[in-house]
């Protein structure tokens, strides 16, 4: 998490699978509530709907191997080294976690249940918590602190979800907890890496000599660096009040008209949701399709 170009990186990453995951996983949810599931992955027809998904099967392996050559040929502190190396794992983990998905899509549970997946996304989630903010201090180390906070809530929506599919409410949480980690990612690229929306007394972060062991934005005078951080607390919270607002505006417009829902396509999965015996079921009144 060196610079602009890597943040807004993890942006195109976790804003589009967050927000995509909220407007399926609301449309499931509202389709039928008594019998939602939640899903590894909602697919849609026709196949370029998809195409985060295959975007993100072959760019994390190439992200991977780029952090994994930092690593051997970047010459600074050990620890500041080595979180390149944390960084390279992390993103094969996810590509890992993206092959699971396709494996329990197309196989179904007969060879990998939803669980484990849920439950290897979780373990994905905290070593990538692990590496967020890995030798930074003070005023990076706070931004990097409610980033970090964002990723433990991902953590326990993947654990919760593994116990209980069903649960809507993890489902929306972990789909608006990737929109906020998305959107935070990129405010801290822009905050602290660039000069152009540096805080008022502070210079951005650079690469630290071999001889420091922590990075900190460099302020002329304490005071800039206490209101610095209170500032990023600002921030923070207007972001929380704006993916609030995003997601529960999406979810009521959802639930006022039929026609924005997405509709998932059907696979081993939903046609399991959606068994003749589940249906069966199924409370009178209730749409089925």
């Amino acid at each position: 998490m060196a610079s602009v170009a890597t943040h807004f990186s993890g942006f195109l990453f976790f804003f589009p699978v967050g927000l995509r995951r909220l407007l399926f996983s609301s449309s499931l949810y509202l389709k039928n509530p008594s019998n939602f599931r939640s899903k590894l992955w909602y697919f849609s027809h026709p196949a370029w709907k998809n195409i985060d998904l295959y975007f993100l099967l072959v760019a994390l392996p190439i992200a991977s191997l780029s952090e994994f050559v930092i690593f051997l040929s970047l010459s600074t502190h050990p620890a500041y080294r080595f979180s390149f190396f944390l960084q390279s794992i992390a993103l094969f983990i996810f590509w890992v976690m993206i092959l699971f998905i396709l494996a329990q899509e197309h196989l179904g549970a007969s060879l990998i249940s939803e669980s484990f997946v849920f439950i290897f996304g979780s373990i994905s989630f905290l070593v990538e918590y692990s590496v967020i903010g890995k030798g930074i201090a003070g005023l990076g180390g706070v931004v990097y602190g409610f980033l970090g906070a964002l990723t433990l809530v991902c953590v326990g929506a993947c654990l919760y979800l593994s116990i209980k599919p069903t649960a809507f409410f993890a489902d929306f949480l972990l789909s608006s907890g990737l929109i906020f980690k998305g959107t935070w990612l990129l405010q801290a690229g822009f905050s602290l890496y660039t000069d152009a929306f540096m805080l008022k007394g502070c210079k951005k972060i650079s690469l630290p000599s071999p001889s420091l062991e922590n990075v900190d934005i460099h302020c002329d005078l304490d005071e800039d660096g206490l209101r610095g951080i209170t500032v990023m607390h600002f921030i923070f919270t207007v972001h929380a009040i704006l993916v609030l607002l995003l997601s529960l505006g999406l979810f009521g417009l959802l639930a006022s008209n039929r026609k924005l829902r997405c509709e998932e396509a059907r696979g081993p999965l939903l046609a399991e949701l959606e068994s003749p015996q589940t249906l069966m079921h199924a409370l009178p009144g209730q749409e089925m399709d």
